[in-house]
């Protein structure tokens, strides 16, 4: 028998058992490190964002790692945490994970914000995301609009309603990040940045967002994960329509393997949830995840050939709303997608304009 979520979970240690920070203040966490937690106005609400104590060209402050979307709500829980956890200090610069609305929203309000005429407080970001979120904050990129409506109908998803909603979803990204700065410092796979006189070092990661870095602190044995590894739900490793041939889903396991050399003990501090420990066992039941999907997937497509939209009910048991469903049907076009380009099915576009996919030997 398949263990549940509880039973998986339970093989995680979370250090600081069920404490949160309180809205507008911060948990300390290691040495200089400060955890805190805003509210989403989404399914998801919250996304956790950290406070690391640093020090730039003589100035003492503070290091800001993701932002939260642009909203009034999140800059007055900002404007708490200014006067509540800064000890006095200014917030030096902003490192952003990656371009998703919930973790750089904020990132020119912030950069603004703390920038003075000695100091330019500067967003540390790698080039791809970058340059994501600033074409996405002036157009739309993978929520909505014709080009999305379009592509989830060439998967399979015929309900006109949804369809037109998708197509009226055309300020979806820019509603929640506005502006980005046009000026920034780029993190790469492999980078160093003196932290606090500590090294923090970069580690890419794809399938989630275009290129997302995750920060690794040997001295501290903390992993600042974003979204690539989080302890009670799967990252969404999703195809969008502007690479709509996309394996993201490989591109996303291949990530998983830089984190296995990093020590057990390593103290993860995820993007949501709670920072635990069993980085290695939790990478472990994420791949077995995705192993599952698959093999569920591969059955369904020998039976007969299906769509993203036929897997939905496959791979998704519970009802879901119109958001939820564009990210679900991304995640079927990501399964499917590893089997295609792996090999195992092959792909055909019928009369209909649907892409189907079926087992190579049916």
């Amino acid at each position: 028998m398949q263990p549940d979520k509880a039973q998986l979970e339970a093989r995680l240690h979370y250090p600081q058992g069920e404490a949160l920070p309180e809205t507008g203040r911060a948990l300390v966490v290691a040495p200089g490190v400060k955890w805190l937690r805003m509210a989403l106005p989404f399914a998801l609400d919250h996304i956790n964002l950290w406070l690391l104590r640093d020090a730039q060209d003589g100035r003492e402050g503070w290091t800001a790692v993701d932002c939260c979307i642009a909203h009034d709500a999140s800059q007055a829980q900002w404007e708490s945490i200014f006067a509540n956890e800064l000890e006095g200090l200014p917030i030096l610069r902003v490192v952003v994970t990656h371009m998703h609305p919930d973790h750089i929203g904020l990132a020119h309000w912030l950069c603004q914000r703390w920038t003075t005429a000695q100091h330019d407080c500067r967003l540390w970001i790698s080039a791809t995301d970058h340059a994501m979120a600033c074409i996405a904050s002036q157009s739309t990129t993978g929520f909505g609009g014709e080009t999305a409506a379009a592509f989830f109908a060439s998967q399979g998803l015929t309900d006109a309603d949804q369809l037109a909603q998708i197509r009226g979803r055309t300020s979806y990204y820019p509603n929640l990040v506005p502006a980005v700065p046009r000026q920034y410092r780029r993190l790469m796979d492999g980078g160093q940045l003196s932290i606090g006189g500590r090294a923090w070092r970069c580690i890419s990661g794809y399938g989630h967002a275009p290129e997302h870095m995750a920060l690794h602190c040997p001295e501290l044995g903390v992993l600042i994960s974003g979204d690539m590894v989080l302890p009670r739900i799967s990252t969404n490793v999703s195809v969008y329509d502007q690479e709509p041939e996309a394996d993201a889903l490989t591109l996303f396991l291949d990530s998983l393997g830089k984190y296995l050399h990093l020590p057990t003990a390593t103290l993860v501090l995820p993007s949501h949830g709670k920072p635990f420990t069993g980085l290695h066992e939790r990478i472990q039941q994420l791949k077995d995840h995705h192993a599952d999907r698959l093999a569920e997937v591969l059955q369904a497509c020998q039976a007969q050939p299906c769509s993203a939209a036929d897997i939905l009910p496959v791979m998704f048991k519970r009802p879901l709303d119109l958001h939820q469903t564009t990210f679900a049907m991304g995640e079927a076009v990501a399964h499917l997608h590893r089997l295609w380009h792996g090999g195992q099915l092959v792909r055909s576009r019928g009369v209909d304009g649907v892409f189907r996919f079926q087992n190579r030997d049916i």
